[in-house]
């Protein structure tokens, strides 16, 4: 995350009362997601071998433990629109890495994510696990990107990415960069913007979901759990736009970018 906006949210003092709140959330949460994901790679032994490289079992398991990590952290998901399925790909607006558990609770999808995510403990191993696909965002290396999402586009997935390139405070919606949106366009697919709009809870600051510029994963996953109460997060699925081999890259970029930012 290279971006930065004003001075981040206060982090907030780690009382024992404060402390007790934060480990009755992390401990369920911590054993459903690395029970599940425990869960997925047994799974995934039967799925590769009859299914290869396709995966029609484990998205449903993803979504699943997606679906009840949220319940356990107290974050409301409240849904508009109705997500697309099949090859395409949904593009959203980044805010922090609640987006990871917000998007996969609301359908069975593979995200593209930044080559170094993989390295990343925790995240890193969770996204390999689920299949995401790791693009290194290096106009160098933008053809062997590509083909590797024409790849995944091939086998039927839908793929979710960032176009902004890095994260927000939540509260606007930085410029989308064309570049992946090449494959889709020369495969005449399908693209369908999607909005993340967190509402923080009463009183906390409205950025205080926002992970963005150089603040650490572990501090920011302790202050959201910390909350005393949670506020909610809104997904909003926009109208699928329908693409063809002519469609110009940066005006289908500044399009989604306005559909994103006009439900924000």
């Amino acid at each position: 995350m290279t971006w930065a906006s004003d001075p981040a949210p206060a982090t907030p003092a780690f009382g024992p009362r404060v402390m007790l709140r934060v480990l009755r959330r992390a401990v369920p949460m911590a054993l459903l997601v690395f029970g599940g994901l425990g869960l997925l790679l047994i799974l995934r032994l039967p799925e590769r071998a009859f299914h290869g490289h396709a995966r029609p079992w484990t998205p449903y398991l993803t979504r699943t433990v997606c679906r009840g990590a949220l319940r356990l952290m107290g974050l409301p998901r409240h849904v508009r629109g109705v997500a697309m399925t099949g090859p395409g790909a949904m593009v959203s607006n980044h805010v922090s890495w609640l987006d990871i558990f917000v998007l996969n609770a609301g359908g069975c999808i593979v995200f593209v994510s930044k080559a170094e995510v993989a390295r990343w403990p925790g995240i890193g191993w969770l996204a390999r696990a689920t299949g995401t696909v790791f693009v290194t965002r290096d106009r160098r290396n933008a053809a062997r990107d590509i083909a590797t999402l024409r790849d995944r586009l091939a086998r039927g997935q839908t793929l979710v990415f960032f176009p902004e390139g890095t994260s927000s405070d939540g509260l606007r919606v930085l410029p989308f960069k064309p570049t992946l949106f090449a494959p889709l366009i020369e495969m005449g697919l399908a693209v369908q913007p999607v909005t993340l709009s967190y509402a923080a809870p009463r009183g906390a600051d409205p950025r205080v979901y926002g992970w963005w510029g150089d603040m650490a994963f572990g501090p920011h996953l302790a202050a959201t759990l910390a909350l005393p109460q949670q506020g909610h997060v809104t997904l909003t699925y926009h109208a699928v736009r329908h693409l063809t081999p002519d469609t110009a890259r940066k005006p289908l970029a500044a399009m989604l970018e306005r559909d994103v930012r006009n439900a924000l």
